[in-house]
């Protein structure tokens, strides 16, 4: 059944997120303490009010969306915690993918109305510059070589990169790394792109998701897997007998939301979402992330 949609303003988000993290354990999207699920939705699923009436001149991106009457967001699904499809239920995850929900119920978008697809890290400007996709959310660094051809919202989320190993191994740290360990990360992704520049004698392997690193660790054909701490504490909590994060972050990731080049009406209505809605983004880290100790505050946008 298709959820009604109500008028909502940043103050109405807000309220509407207080009231949700006083309920079912206090997170937003919590299942009812019965197991079931609310009708038309998946269990987990965030629960955002929904903007009626939403005008957003001067962005090209939101005339699409409203042309279309819907909104397509490029993701990742292969990290536990941020951005994750279950391929047996197809239920998304994660706080990133909580993040999107959240941009497009602002822009009078509901469930039904967001199309999830998947965008490696190698492709994600370009989707972005073809139209592929109208924002992504997905662990993305805000760098000044991709803001040469896209524009960035936020940051919505600072961390670090950091490092997976097997639970036996003796590297407790970056400064472990030399010739004889093999990195994997994703190809095009800021990670593997600063372990080349800072430590250049390290061999690196390279695959379009990170899922495909962390195999090839436990099947040991790499020695360890890079990328943002926030990810990989994830993937170790999948495999806590066989996976082990390491050392401390030796990098600062600063995720934002990628957009076309150009679409400052959309990038303000996107940080103006962020600057004014603490709350809501509180309960959705909280909701997420917030078992997995790592203590964070939410980030000024630039």
């Amino acid at each position: 059944m298709r959820k009604t949609r109500i008028s909502m303003t940043l103050a109405g988000i807000t309220l509407a997120a207080l009231a949700l993290a006083g309920c079912n354990s206090g997170t937003p999207g919590a299942a009812p303490t019965d197991g079931g699920t609310e009708e038309g939705t998946d269990e987990g699923t965030a629960w955002f009010e929904v903007a009626s009436d939403v005008t957003l001149e001067g962005s090209p991106t939101f005339d699409k969306i409203s042309s279309a009457g819907k909104v397509v967001v490029g993701v990742k699904e292969d990290q536990p915690g941020l951005g994750y499809l279950d391929v047996v239920t197809g239920e998304r995850t994660g706080f990133d993918i909580d993040i999107a929900r959240w941009i497009a119920a602002s822009l009078g978008m509901d469930e039904q109305d967001i199309e999830f697809i998947r965008v490696d890290s190698s492709a994600r400007e370009q989707s972005i510059v073809n139209g592929d996709i109208d924002y992504y959310v997905g662990t993305y660094s805000i760098t000044d070589k991709r803001k040469d051809v896209i524009d960035f919202a936020g940051p919505y989320f600072i961390t670090g990169q950091g490092l997976l190993v097997a639970s036996d191994s003796e590297i407790t740290g970056e400064g472990d790394l030399d010739e004889t360990t093999n990195v994997c990360s994703a190809t095009g992704s800021t990670p593997i792109q600063n372990i080349r520049t800072n430590y250049p004698n390290v061999p690196t392997t390279e695959f379009n998701g990170y899922s495909e690193c962390v195999e090839a660790l436990v099947n040991g054909q790499v020695a360890a897997v890079t990328t943002d701490q926030a990810i990989l504490i994830g993937y170790a909590a999948q495999q806590p007998d066989a996976l082990k994060v390491v050392g401390e972050p030796f990098s600062e990731e600063r995720y934002g939301v990628g957009i076309t080049k150009g679409d400052t009406a959309l990038q303000d209505h996107i940080n103006t979402l962020f600057t004014d809605g603490g709350e809501i983004w509180q309960a959705i880290f909280d909701k997420n992330l917030g078992s997995s100790g790592i203590e964070v505050t939410q980030p000024a946008v630039d």
